[in-house]
């Protein structure tokens, strides 16, 4: 009941138009109810002309106690009660057609605009987690969640929503019209739903388990879907087709078995209904033949009835579908409300300032830092480094010394454990992430670009720039020259993740984005580790001008690319071992000059054929 209150919420906005839907749905169940109560007069005056005398009672009104005759509607001639009786039908189809297609309307409105709006509070909460969320959550699943979970969701609060108001209602109004035409045989033939309702709502719950087994099971088949097309290079070159082939295989048998079962459950409810039905009938049958030889019921009262019972049964069927897909929605909707309810590990203070442009230091005040549940403890220890203003200071050290990780708790990717990191003497926890990050620059070894224009890549740090500043950068990152070979030179589309260019081009690419953000801090991690050596030449040249008049921090292993550094801070351990200059370090006999020497071995095959 929790989980459908929230689910109910985020349609708080909409109630105007939900409940003009309302009110048409109840439309439709009346006209519903009338077709039922056409069906007397049709036998009685219609198809037996020779009756046309005879009071005809259409219907009751309970308060009242006032009864409604045909010959009330219209003098009591033949022709005069057919004209009533067909304007009567096309009148009820015509108002109820409207009113279902204009109701209809307004509630898929209502339960897509809630659904939009569930979708972009998941989004948006996903989008605000922290690095070490999207380190425990794949890409795969979190897809999965936000698509197929939502989707449930989506169907139960539009069609399903429709379709439920449309046979509540129609039950409602043609449970009013058994009840007056024979209240003691209504209530008996009633007693059948018991048996149908109490096995539904039971399975309900059951369906709900199974729902969310299915809903896991589709996210493990996305997640190896998104794996296979995403790594698709390395699976070619490993020839493992036939393996990955297998995984979707298993994945996909098993998303299988999970929905059959569902079906199985879900399926229950229509069998046992019609069942209950049909001795309903050969009970009311017996019934009715006594009643219509002592002339307490008419044929056409009689079938009447009956045609109204049996059209109380359809609702009450398609309610009990209505639960199940519900009940399926619910389960759906656990783990995204999981994603709804989980705290972002980095938070903005109500109290956060805005920082100013960077002008003096940055300070790793004695900060320690261990990843969240992990087993090997503290990653960085007690940690204490000054940048200053201007300063290029690169970290080196073996891996997993804990290099990256210490660039990363600048911009707040994650929160020190003890310790502060401090721009200008701010704390970062007291700054607001968005003045914070619009100081800082990054590129890192896996450049990221997306399936867009270069013109739109190289302007994402800054959707407003001009085009001549998106030129400007990409001429300072020596990218101009491929660009304008490409088909539509700026405005050619790159493919996912860039793939249509090289390695150095999208490295150059990022640069220029980075120079067109004109942060004045900037992080380089690994920037050229995977390039070749022409293109590596190229892109430091790129770095180059990017680093000009910006605090840098360079995470690199070659370390050629860090002699001219004025400060190189080696980490070992998750300490600071050494600091100093390349000069003073590679000769001090510690970490930098081994892997100076290793470094110096590996390049000259003379020395280490």
């Amino acid at each position: 009941m929790k989980q459908l209150l929230r689910i109910l919420r985020y349609v708080k906005p909409y109630i105007p138009a939900l409940l003009a839907a309302v009110l048409l749905m109840a439309a439709v169940g009346a006209m519903q109810a009338l077709t039922a109560l056409l069906i007397g007069p049709i036998f009685d005056r219609v198809l037996d002309p020779s009756s046309v005398d005879a009071p005809v009672l259409l219907f009751t009104v309970p308060l009242l106690h006032k009864q409604i005759y045909l010959h009330q509607l219209a003098p009591p001639s033949f022709h005069n009660v057919w004209s009533t009786v067909a304007f009567g039908i096309l009148a009820t189809f015509l108002m109820k057609g409207l009113c279902d297609y204009a109701g209809n309307y307004l509630v898929n409105y209502v339960g897509f605009s809630a659904v939009t709006d569930l979708r972009q509070r998941v989004f948006d909460s996903v989008l605000r987690q922290d690095a070490q969320f999207f380190e425990s959550h794949s890409t795969g699943r979190l897809m999965s969640s936000i698509m197929n979970d939502i989707e449930k969701i989506q169907v139960a609060t539009s069609h399903i929503l429709a379709d439920w108001l449309r046979q509540s209602f129609s039950a409602a109004f043609l449970t009013i019209v058994v009840l007056q035409r024979d209240w003691r045989l209504a209530v008996a033939s009633l007693t059948v739903l018991p048996f149908v309702l109490v096995p539904t709502l039971r399975l309900g719950r059951r369906l709900r388990r199974t729902t969310r087994r299915a809903q896991d099971d589709a996210a493990e088949l996305n997640q190896i879907l998104q794996e296979t097309l995403s790594g698709h290079q390395v699976v070619k070159s490993f020839g493992a087709e036939a393996e990955e082939s297998s995984r979707f295989r298993a994945a996909a048998k098993k998303f299988r078995s999970s929905n059959l079962r569902y079906v199985a459950q879900q399926a229950i409810a229509s069998p046992l209904i019609e069942f209950f039905g049909a001795v309903t009938i050969v009970g009311l049958l017996t019934y009715a033949r006594t009643q219509i030889k002592s002339g307490d019921m008419t044929t056409g009262e009689f079938t009447s009835f009956v045609i109204a019972l049996l059209m109380l049964y359809e609702p009450v069927k398609r309610l009990t579908g209505i639960h199940n897909i519900f009940q399926q929605a619910l389960g759906a909707s656990q783990k995204v409300f999981e994603y709804l309810d989980r705290p972002a590990a980095v938070q903005e203070r109500k109290d956060a300032r805005i920082l100013k442009r960077f002008s003096d230091s940055v300070v790793f005040e004695d900060i320690s830092f261990r990843y969240p549940n992990s087993p090997n403890g503290f990653l960085l220890k007690k940690v204490h480094l000054d940048v200053k203003a201007g300063e290029v200071v690169a970290l080196v050290g073996p891996s997993g010394a804990g290099k990256t990780t210490l660039a990363n708790l600048l911009p707040r990717f994650y929160d020190v454990t003890s310790g502060a990191v401090r721009i200008d003497g701010i704390d970062v926890r007291d700054l607001t992430l968005k003045s914070l990050r619009e100081q800082i620059g990054i590129v890192a070894q896996d450049t990221f670009l997306f399936n867009d224009t270069v013109a739109g890549n190289i302007r994402y740090g800054r959707p407003g720039a001009s085009r001549a500043e998106v030129e400007e950068a990409a001429r300072n990152a020596l990218a101009e020259e491929f660009i304008l070979r490409l088909p539509e030179g700026y405005e050619s589309w790159i493919g996912e993740r860039g793939l249509k260019l090289s390695g150095g081009q999208r490295q150059r690419i990022a640069i220029a984005r980075a120079l067109l953000k004109n942060a004045p801090i900037l992080i380089l991690d690994e920037a050229t580790s995977h390039l070749d050596t022409e293109s590596e030449i190229l892109v430091q040249k790129a770095l180059s001008n990017l680093m000009k008049d910006r605090t840098v921090i360079v995470i690199a292993h070659r370390l050629s690319t860090i002699r001219r550094a004025d400060k190189i801070v080696v980490l070992d351990g998750g300490r600071i071992s050494e600091t100093g200059s390349h000069d003073e370090l590679v000769s001090g006999g510690g970490i930098y000059q081994r892997l100076h020497e290793l470094q110096f071995l590996e390049a000259d095959p003379m020395v280490n054929p």
